[in-house]
């Protein structure tokens, strides 16, 4: 059975499972990194938001990192994504596996999706964006969602009716070119360890703005990202589990 083990910055998972490189409605990008492994419900939810991208458009979402086989950090490019929860979707949006392939051999890096200076969005945001974030948002798995500031704030401004879904899409640092989905703790592995609740409300007040300052759009010291901070250690299962032959874990 699969077991998450501690949190998305602090934690491993047993039993991983591989998310296959196509399904419908979506394509697993950048698998030379071994990136996409994950819990069951993980993978559940990529497909479901696959079939649903799919129906809507008939275009298929870029799926890049989830966690290693067993999770624990990365070398590169990631604090968290260590428990199986976590996923980064592409907000680009392409029409077949041939025109991934063709993206990707000339940058393997998506494209950003906020304008220069980081107060706004660029033009190649869309509807199609707003439905993908809106769709996964929705997900009863889902427990938050983390997008650049610029495209909160665009999706305060444009979102109308039931807006209940924004209080999941949190201001992030980066996040500019794809969404980084976190899923709530399986209710079968106690040793999962749950995020703080999020605030009250959609989000699009005040705690918004800050986002906007000069001296967070200057990157002042104070204004830094948590990425600056020493990693804490693992749990002492996880140091366990990553530390044990292969033999041992089922990879």
């Amino acid at each position: 059975m699969t077991q998450v083990i501690g949190s998305a910055a602090t934690g491993c998972i047993w039993g991983a499972q591989a998310l296959p490189e196509r399904g419908l409605g979506y394509i697993s990008v950048r698998r030379y990194r071994n990136r996409y492994w994950g819990h069951p419900d993980l993978i559940r939810f990529i497909q479901d938001l696959g079939q649903a991208q799919f129906k809507r458009t008939g275009r298929l979402a870029m799926i890049g990192d989830l966690s290693q086989p067993r999770g624990g950090p990365m070398p590169s490019g990631h604090r968290s994504h260590q428990n199986g929860l976590d996923v980064d979707i592409w907000l680009t949006l392409i029409d077949s596996p041939e025109a991934a392939r063709r993206l990707m051999d000339h940058n393997p890096d998506p494209p950003s999706l906020v304008a220069a200076g980081g107060r706004s969005i660029s033009a190649a945001w869309g509807e199609e964006q707003l439905a993908l974030l809106e769709t996964a948002a929705r997900h009863p798995l889902v427990d938050r969602i983390f997008v650049n500031a610029a495209i909160k704030q665009e999706l305060c401004r444009r979102v109308r009716g039931d807006r209940a879904w924004l209080r999941k899409v949190r201001p992030w640092w980066g996040h500019d070119a794809h969404f980084h989905v976190r899923l709530r703790c399986p209710a079968d592995s106690p040793d999962c360890e749950t995020q703080r609740p999020l605030p009250e409300g959609d989000g699009c007040g005040a705690d918004l703005a800050w986002w906007f300052s000069d001296e967070v759009l200057r990157g002042q010291e104070r204004a830094k990202p948590p990425a600056q901070r020493p990693q804490p250690k693992l749990p002492l299962s996880c140091r366990a589990l990553l530390s044990a032959p292969a033999r041992m874990t089922g990879d």
